[in-house]
């Protein structure tokens, strides 16, 4: 999914339920001007505030990837996977984070399974995320660093992790290499 997509996609939902941009900033917490961007200049947040405006619409986050009717069981094979959103290191970063849904299409989910790509960031800036549920990684290729609270936790290829998501964390390679996950994250209703 393009950039503009995901804008367009978040304010259809908006628009669908009456909902203006001044109340959903009131049900997200999050800026007008954060909000206005992203919908405009469709940009791509992390994931806790695309979290946050997926409840503020009343819809699964997955909704904002999803283009198809739902099937089950689903399958992604490695030759079909699309990139759906990119996530910027921060400020001026380049984009650091590609993430490939492997449940786009299930419309009935309750997970949000993952297969992400993870460029080594030229920015020194680690910004702690947190939301609520879960999440389970397992290194797929190289090594990441996951900022859990205030451990600083080094997994390699096999190593897996499953954590609180209302902790505060991030994750990032361990290095100048790029390093590749799969990750399942679940959000309560």
């Amino acid at each position: 999914m393009s950039k503009e997509q995901l804008g367009r996609r978040i304010k259809r939902y908006r628009e669908m339920n009456e909902i203006s941009l001044e109340d959903l900033a009131a049900r997200t917490g999050l800026q007008l001007s954060f909000l206005k961007s992203l919908e405009e200049d469709s940009v791509y947040p992390s994931l806790g505030p695309l979290l946050k405006v997926a409840r503020g619409l009343g819809v699964r986050m997955g909704t904002f990837l999803d283009d198809e009717l739902g099937h089950d069981p689903l399958i992604v094979r490695l030759g079909q996977r699309e990139a759906g959103l990119n996530m910027l290191g921060g400020k001026d970063c380049p984009v650091d984070m590609k993430f490939y849904s492997l449940g786009r299409g299930k419309t009935d989910r309750h997970m949000e399974p993952f297969f992400v790509e993870i460029m080594p960031s030229a920015c020194s800036e680690r910004k702690l995320s947190s939301h609520e549920g879960e999440e389970f990684i397992v290194v797929h290729d190289g090594a990441i660093e996951v900022i859990y609270g205030r451990e600083v936790l080094t997994l390699t290829k096999g190593d897996s992790i499953y954590l609180n998501s209302i902790v505060p964390h991030h994750v990032a390679c361990s290095g100048d290499s790029p390093a590749s996950i799969y990750a399942v994250l679940y959000f309560p209703e």
